[in-house]
């Protein structure tokens, strides 16, 4: 018999809420606040926080911090604006720090 597999995921590494999917990636090469972080075009089961400017190491924009919807823990965070127009790729896009999620499905 065929085990079933399902997609592979990232979860909150503090309550195992679903909060990415692996083919939502788009970097595994970014810095968060607390260590290397990844990209990714969606994220699901998050809640946004207030919008503010943030000096970033690529300079200044515009992000909204991503909390687990279960149980609040900040993941990472949202760009919202680009100002730098070399940048405005990440405009839209969830930055989730390592330390944060772990890996389901793998």
């Amino acid at each position: 018999m065929a085990e079933i597999v399902g997609p592979r995921l990232y979860s909150c590494c503090n309550c195992r809420n679903h909060v990415a999917l692996h083919d939502d990636v788009i970097s595994k090469a970014f810095q968060g606040r607390n260590g290397r972080a990844f990209l990714f075009s969606h994220a699901m089961n998050v809640f946004m926080g207030p919008k503010e400017k943030r000096h970033l190491m690529t300079g200044l924009h515009v992000v909204a911090d991503a909390y687990c919807c279960d149980c609040r823990e900040v993941l990472g965070w949202k760009y919202v604006r680009a100002y730098d127009r070399t940048q405005k790729y990440k405009e839209g896009k969830f930055v989730l720090e390592k330390s944060r999620i772990v890996k389901e499905n793998w």
